[in-house]
């Protein structure tokens, strides 16, 4: 029988906030919780729906309460409202980290204890400099996790042009890598990506635990929701995409593509041809440019992020959905919202790099169509296949919910991070 543990949990986000990486790890404490082991989480206050800290949780800059599991400290995350600043919300996370990594020393602190490992997520990179202090001077393991391979996937896009500050971030990437006990990617891309700046000597410390999704909350539902009433669509087939909008995703093509529906119905009589809505559904660095894109265009929605609660609502919604990652950008990243897409039972057209996780996990499951990135012509005529075929688009949706309920649930990857963690070290 596996003994107890103590964790002490570095992460950007956390319930109630929205994001992405939040609801995995808040997913995960549940089940270690369930599990009997005690868990002190170190966070931001919720700041990710509107990019500033939320009006309920204002007034103090940090926030501690106790937990039946353990506790929560909440930090400031001290970032300003743009994303496009990617100086000062580099300096952001700085601040952050370093006030996070004092109170990582003295979270779930008792007498006679020891934390058995620091979990630190990444991005951003800088909680594994601070997760690695922590684990060092309470005598404990280091698992870093890592989300998104960084600062990979800022000097791929672009984000980042300056030598000094790419030197700096990729010492810094390796100095954590080298530290960590264990270091868990999402995927073999994403391993082989790491491995490559690790000593060959080191490789075995980078473990694959891909993220899972609750296929009880996200489940198939009706299209006709209450969320289309709200974007004032009624039948139309909605092309959707739900994320963060940012500069990797090429989401010009999904506004180009709106742009050549537009001018096909125009040409052709009302009944010769469906009704088409593109739905971005998020935020994020690149959406202005995007609304000004669309600004003419009828056929295209904006919808703002959603509570939790409606998630499986907001994905329902969408008849297509759209899964973009820029050229060489799937050694960096793994879009975990496609295991969302397959739970909710809605078919995907993934551009993405071929033989990546993506494309790997799109053929397995026959949830959709495959096309290569960056390009407008084949993401067009992907989706006008299904456009033009409900009966696919249904059998795409029933199939990748089928092979999603095959795959590791939240318990079965929390118990991965457990099995990290020798037994030896533990004290209960």
């Amino acid at each position: 029988m596996t003994m107890s543990r103590r964790f002490v949990v570095l992460c950007p986000h956390f319930a109630p906030d929205i994001a992405p990486t939040g609801r995995v790890m808040t997913q995960l404490v549940e089940q270690w919780a369930a599990l009997g082991h005690e868990i002190h989480v170190v966070t931001s206050l919720p700041w990710y729906r509107e990019h500033r800290v939320e009006a309920a949780w204002r007034g103090r800059l940090v926030r501690r309460e106790r937990t039946a599991w353990g506790s929560v400290t909440r930090i400031h995350p001290l970032a300003g409202k743009s994303k496009s600043n990617i100086v000062a919300r580099a300096l952001a996370f700085v601040a952050f980290s370093k006030v996070a990594g004092i109170c990582a020393l003295f979270a779930g602190r008792s007498r006679g204890k020891r934390i058995d490992a620091v979990i630190a997520m990444s991005p951003p990179l800088t909680l594994g400099l601070v997760g690695a202090a922590a684990a060092s001077l309470r005598r404990a393991r280091l698992i870093f996790n890592v989300q998104d391979v960084f600062p990979d996937a800022v000097v791929k896009t672009g984000a980042v042009r300056n030598r000094a500050v790419i030197a700096a971030a990729a010492w810094l990437e390796r100095f954590v890598y080298w530290r960590a006990d264990s270091v868990v990617v999402l995927s073999e891309d994403l391993r082989r990506n790491v491995c490559a700046k690790l000593p060959a000597s080191c490789a075995d410390r980078v473990r694959v635990i891909e993220n899972f999704v609750d296929t009880h909350g996200i489940a198939p539902r009706d299209r006709m929701t209450d969320y289309r009433r709200e974007l004032g669509i009624g039948d139309e087939v909605v092309v959707m995409y739900a994320g963060n909008v940012g500069f990797s995703q090429s989401l010009g093509m999904l506004v180009d593509y709106a742009q050549y529906r537009a001018r096909h119905r125009a040409q052709h009589a009302a009944r010769s041809t469906l009704d088409v809505v593109v739905v971005i559904n998020g935020a994020g660095a690149a959406l202005d440019d995007l609304r000004a894109q669309a600004r003419s265009l009828s056929n295209v929605r904006f919808g703002a992020y959603q509570p939790e609660e409606r998630l499986a609502e907001v994905l329902a919604t969408g008849d297509i959905h759209v899964v973009p990652l820029r050229a060489g950008l799937t050694s960096v990243s793994v879009p975990s919202k496609t295991y969302s897409i397959l739970a909710a039972g809605r078919c995907i057209v993934a551009a993405v790099d071929r033989g990546s996780e993506i494309d790997r996990l799109v053929a397995a499951s026959g949830a959709g169509i495959c096309v290569v990135p960056d390009d407008p012509a084949a993401l067009r005529d992907a989706l006008d296949s299904l456009v033009a075929d409900a009966a696919r688009r249904s059998e795409c949706g029933r199939s990748g919910r089928e092979f999603v309920q095959r795959r590791a649930t939240a318990r079965d990857v929390a118990e991965a991070y457990v099995r990290l963690v020798p037994d030896s070290l533990s004290d209960s």
